[in-house]
């Protein structure tokens, strides 16, 4: 089977990317790179076969099932009985 279409690869690479300028960016630049990883997600998610809706859909269910970021709590680690 032959792998993805060269876009995928170039996607995921240009989403890491985006996310470095939004990490680094001052406050007022800070939309404008939201911006741009919104609209490498929606083309990252086309090209994998997913509409808006199906993505927004799936966000739905991981938020109701393990919660969101609304609260401001992270996860370092989880640890399960040998």
């Amino acid at each position: 089977m032959p792998g993805p279409p060269w876009h995928i690869p170039a996607l995921m690479a240009k989403l890491t990317e985006e996310g470095e300028e939004l990490r680094l960016a001052a406050p007022e630049e800070r939309l404008g790179e939201l911006a741009d990883l919104q609209e490498v997600l929606g083309a990252l998610a086309e090209a994998l076969g997913f509409s808006d809706d199906q993505v927004q859909e799936a966000a739905r269910r991981k938020r109701a099932e393990r919660g969101g970021f609304s609260r401001r709590l992270w996860l370092d680690s989880v640890t399960t009985p040998e």
